[in-house]
């Protein structure tokens, strides 16, 4: 049986080809939505800008993630006569981009674990508690500072909106892991047939 664990990461290439190798090839990594979008975005004319933000919006509250990747990749088509080498930027790492569609999972459990805001303004006290420090002597001092700064952030977390909601996720998630279990088994048997 696969373990329940899914990744949501901002696009870094290395946390994205660190995680398979760690965790294995078939553990679900969700790329953060509001990123991506920005990214995009920012490669546009102001003019275009609102109605792609619009597009990927649409597409990422689809249920049916066969129709929300249809959405996208017609989007980046008609871009491509608009704003050249934006298609690229849309279709680079599309699967992660819908990898909470394609678990199935409710709408507001989605939005939540669609982006990394979750876990941003946690960084953002580390970041700010931090600064304060001029000169680290060692690892140790910095592990203390990093943990006083994440007690710190604690103070302001919320519940999760969607938090009646993370059974569906674990069942999700684990029978996300027996699918690839299960052909990861079967390819297996075939090559040695």
């Amino acid at each position: 049986m696969g373990s329940a664990a899914c990744f949501i990461v901002d696009g870094a290439k290395a946390l994205t080809k660190a995680i398979p190798r760690t965790f294995g090839s078939h553990t679900p990594i969700q790329r953060c939505q509001v990123h991506k979008a920005r990214n995009i975005t920012e490669r546009l004319p102001k003019a275009m800008q609102a109605s792609v933000r619009r597009t990927l919006r649409q597409a990422w509250e689809l249920d049916d993630a066969d129709k929300a990747e249809k959405l996208i990749r017609n989007l980046a088509r008609r871009l491509e006569l608009d704003a050249p080498g934006v298609r690229d930027s849309i279709l680079e790492g599309l699967d992660e981009i819908l990898t909470v569609n394609r678990l199935g999972l409710p709408a507001e459990l989605r939005r939540s674990l669609a982006c990394t805001n979750i876990i941003e303004n946690m960084n953002g006290t580390v970041r700010r508690v931090c600064r304060n420090v001029k000169h680290w002597r060692d690892a140790a001092m910095a592990l203390r500072w990093t943990g006083a700064a994440m007690l710190e952030a604690a103070k302001g977390f919320r519940r999760l909106k969607a938090h009646r909601q993370l059974p569906i996720l674990k069942s999700a998630l684990l029978a996300h892991g027996a699918k690839h279990a299960v052909n990861t088994s079967l390819e297996r048997h075939t090559a040695v047939a």
